[in-house]
């Protein structure tokens, strides 16, 4: 790997403009140790950096490049969209129609508002929820994560996380007062809130495959009990599967496991990796949203025409084929950087489904947030800055997931898990 002179040099010019310069915290590297590198362009399963330096990348735009970076045919649906025209602030053909085909995979989002961003999706399902229940409580899990709006950010996963900062200065006391604190994968901690609050909650919002502490798979039962627990008390169940939706399958995390959620948040990669989201479920619930009803939610952007393009291009390529390859390459990643790390003597538990993947750095099993916060995250920055060195370029915290795309092939994978022993052994020197 080359110095990457370069990039220190636009860090420095970026601090100087740019609030830690960057404009989303774990681009910093502060987790993981020295400064971001800045990325010039990106093919398939390859980014290079500015000085030149190529890796294969598990971050994949933090999941929704589910085709690669930069396919052909997205690109050139994209350059035809640009063409006539960028944005419209009016109601255009594609909407409609890439709402239909995500209706068509999730079923249960029988009306669907697009939205800019993940955020933006979840915190309209909530006030959602809150004007068609007349409730205020929302219960959230201990380690979920669901965007940056003042409500969720308690206990939040993700780079809430990886910076240590579990609830944020500027969130005032009231804001969060609503907010409830679940344990994920632990049903009767839902049930006591229920118990003892239920007359006051509005609904239970959960990444049904969590993310944003690492991959942690739901147990048998979880969400199913969380739909019997909601149902009983009235309450809306919402799905957040801004990282689960398409990833999981073509149906998302609700298509697997045959639990239908009241509410579905969606994120970018409904438009192949542009700035897009979408809330959607029950028609009777979306009804409440302006102008069919009294829940105002706007945004000049929302169905942007290009963002449409580019989504409609992406999902009409989901094929099972696709899934069995991701999943079997998932499989194979996960398995090789256990026998990496049981080689070299480092403990390490492996989180998967499909193509999502997580190695954390502890003996234990990780099935919540406390348990995912037992990893080593000083093993996890040697094994990252490891595995940097040597060309391969995975998310810069412990608590994020890896995310494997369609143009990931055998050769990227061995050529990673080759890099893994090695790191292993870097990681196995550093604690001793």
């Amino acid at each position: 790997m080359k110095k990457p002179t370069r990039s220190r040099s636009l860090f420095a010019r970026a601090t100087g403009i740019l609030p830690g310069g960057v404009d989303s915290p774990v681009r910093a590297f502060n987790s993981v140790g020295g400064s971001p590198l800045f990325i010039r362009r990106g093919s398939g399963a390859i980014i290079e950096d500015v000085d030149g330096n190529r890796f294969i990348d598990y971050v994949m735009s933090w999941g929704p490049l589910i085709h690669g970076h930069a396919p052909a045919g997205l690109v050139k649906a994209i350059g035809a969209a640009a063409r006539r025209g960028t944005s419209f602030g009016a109601p255009s053909p594609l909407e409609h129609e890439l709402g239909e085909r995500v209706r068509e995979l999730m079923p249960a989002m029988e009306r669907v508002r697009f939205v800019s961003s993940g955020t933006e999706a979840a915190m309209s399902a909530i006030r959602v929820a809150r004007a068609f229940t007349g409730r205020d409580g929302v219960v959230k899990f201990e380690g979920c994560y669901h965007g940056h709006a003042d409500a969720f950010l308690v206990k939040a996963g993700s780079g809430a996380t990886t910076l240590g900062i579990p609830t944020s200065p500027g969130v005032p006391n009231a804001v969060t007062a609503d907010t409830l604190l679940a344990r994920y994968n632990d049903l009767e901690s839902v049930d006591a809130l229920f118990r003892e609050q239920g007359h006051r909650i509005a609904a239970v919002i959960v990444e049904p495959i969590a993310g944003n502490m690492g991959v942690v798979p739901p147990g048998n039962g979880f969400l199913a009990g969380l739909r019997e627990l909601c149902s009983r008390h009235s309450a809306l169940l919402v799905f957040d599967e801004v990282i689960s939706g398409f990833r999981a399958s073509a149906g998302g995390a609700q298509g697997v496991f045959g639990v239908k959620p009241d509410l579905t948040c969606l994120g970018k990669i409904i438009g192949g990796g542009l700035p897009v989201g979408a809330y959607g479920g029950r028609a009777d619930v979306m009804d409440m949203v302006a102008p069919a009803g009294p829940v105002y939610q706007a945004g000049t952007l929302s169905g942007n025409p290009v963002a449409m393009t580019a989504g409609l291009w992406a999902l009409s390529r989901l094929t099972s084929k696709m899934y069995r390859d991701l999943s079997r390459r998932g499989s194979m990643l996960a398995a090789g950087l256990a026998d990496a790390a049981r080689s070299a003597g480092v403990p390490l538990q492996v989180n998967a489904f499909g193509s999502l993947v997580t190695p954390f750095f502890t003996a234990s099993a990780v099935r919540d947030y406390d348990s995912a916060l037992k990893s080593d995250t000083r093993a996890y920055a040697t094994f990252f800055t490891s595995m940097l060195k040597r060309g391969i370029y995975p998310p810069p915290s412990q608590f994020e997931a890896w995310f494997v795309s369609a143009a990931h092939t055998d050769r990227h994978l061995l050529a990673t898990l080759k890099a893994a022993k090695s790191a292993m052994t870097d990681v196995a020197r550093a604690r001793r």
